[in-house]
């Protein structure tokens, strides 16, 4: 993911500040040059690139010291101020329980409109609301046989006839329908336009007084980059767009261009598509999303995923009290991970625990991964009472784990050695003896490297 090595970049450029023995001005300049150099890698317009840093670099070295921070901190805190600005202002699509709200949905051909109408769907459905589609698309083969089948997999109606070549009366029946439902997001799916095909830019428009939308969403493809603004602009004249959501950020080198250029025009970017999962959409905090970037994690949004993804699978709340007494066993351990498996990547979920994410090659985030699979094996290899009592596991009941996970021995007892880690490290800080931030990266670093390394080396 391109906008992985942004972050890493970014990560890396701030790091050398915190090691700098002296903040001065020489230091500022530097780390102004690496971060000009890790956006126009990211095909962030150059203008746009050098106001941002002008900015900085004036603050870094004229703005006065606030009380009890130092100038490294200071720093660091004007990067993720002018970054965070730079991305526009936090504008979340806001849902009132009972109350219907009708969502237009517009973009170009290709953008991932179609998908990203199931994705919200799915998102506001996650969060107790009652979400429903109306496929007004009659233009494109298969449009609504898609939205049908998305809609089944996340369980939410979808309206709309394929036999049918009226997308303003399709448009207007189904919000009728659904409003009638009480639905309390009714999201509309247009079909794909071309900026410059004026009849469909027309028919739009039509739906639009025909549904009269609360809002009119516009999705941008974010693999196009600085013509973003082009296109958020075309539409603007064409239409009131009201928010925007930026589509396929998770591997492409114009990321940072697309975000940039949209927050440019002044249009909200509400959402972020991150994967191609129904889950992987996400609401575009200019904070968090810089957060992230930076390597400060983004803790909020991770409980809120693990929340989530518990509900999801009906797994029962985790005892805190017992979990930070040390009590915790490994069906907890394994209920927690098939959970985990439900939220992404795991370098996504690194990607919001603060110091951990950027730090950690690529290599050995694969590593992790395929770790976490072979930890999953054992325990569905193990007796519910060995889940429940690790202790028992003695030689020849490990032998036979192995054997039937299709691992080694040697691996099961990595297993039980990171078990017990994990229960001295949670016991230790509920008691406030955690590691601090650098050194619990490496925990996280030794933890999910090589076997041979040995977990919690350097800790």
């Amino acid at each position: 993911m391109v906008l992985e090595q942004l972050g890493r970049a970014l990560h890396g450029a701030l790091q050398k500040i915190t090691r700098a023995t002296h903040v001065d001005e020489r230091a500022v300049k530097e780390l102004v040059r690496e971060i000009q150099r890790a956006l126009l890698q990211a095909d962030v317009n150059v203008e746009l690139v050098l106001d941002l840093t002008k900015r900085i670099e004036k603050r870094a070295l004229e703005e006065k010291l606030p009380p009890g921070m130092s100038r490294k901190e200071h720093v660091i805190k004007i990067v993720y101020e002018e970054l965070s600005s730079f991305l526009g202002k936090p504008a979340p699509l806001q849902l009132e329980p009972g109350k219907p709200k009708v969502l237009l949905m517009v973009g170009l051909q290709g953008s991932g409109k179609t998908t990203s109408v199931a994705k919200l769907a799915a998102h506001f459905k996650k969060r107790g609301y009652k979400a429903a589609i109306v496929c007004a698309d009659t233009y494109r083969p298969g449009a609504y046989e898609q939205l049908s089948q998305l809609g089944q997999q996340i369980g939410v109606e979808v309206f709309g006839d394929p036999g049918a070549s009226d997308p303003i009366k399709i448009a207007r029946e189904g919000v009728a329908r659904f409003k009638r439902e009480r639905a309390e997001l009714i999201i509309v799916d247009t079909a794909g336009r071309h900026r410059r095909e004026e009849a469909l830019m027309k028919e739009m428009q039509e739906i639009a007084r025909a549904v009269e939308p609360d809002e009119i969403m516009l999705v941008i493809d974010g693999t196009i980059g600085q013509q973003a603004k082009e296109q958020a602009a075309a539409f603007k004249l064409a239409t009131p767009i009201g928010s925007i959501l930026v589509t396929k950020l998770d591997g492409t080198a114009k990321g940072g261009g697309a975000l940039s250029a949209v927050a440019a025009t002044g249009a909200p970017i509400k959402f972020i598509g991150v994967g191609e999962h129904i889950e992987d959409l996400e609401p575009f905090v200019p904070q968090k999303f810089v957060a992230r970037l930076l390597g400060m994690g983004d803790i909020e949004t991770l409980l809120q995923k693990i929340e989530e993804a518990a509900k999801e699978e009906k797994l029962k709340p985790v005892d805190v009290k017992a979990m930070m007494a040390g009590k915790i066993t490994l069906r907890d351990v394994y209920d927690q991970l098939e959970a985990m498996s439900k939220m992404g990547p795991l370098r996504k979920i690194m990607q919001m625990i603060p110091g951990v994410g950027v730090s950690l090659p690529e290599e050995q985030m694969r590593i992790g991964e395929e770790k976490l699979k072979k930890f999953k094996y054992i325990m569905q290899s193990m007796t519910p009472q060995e889940l429940e009592d690790p202790k028992i596991l003695n030689a020849s009941r490990i032998r036979r784990v192995a054997r039937g996970s299709g691992t080694t021995e040697a691996e099961v007892r990595e297993l039980l050695k990171q078990y017990e880690l994990m229960k001295k490290f949670i016991k230790a800080f509920a008691k406030g003896r955690g590691p601090k931030l650098g050194q619990l990266g490496k925990m996280f670093r030794s933890g999910f490297g090589p076997a041979e390394k040995g977990p919690g080396k350097g800790s």
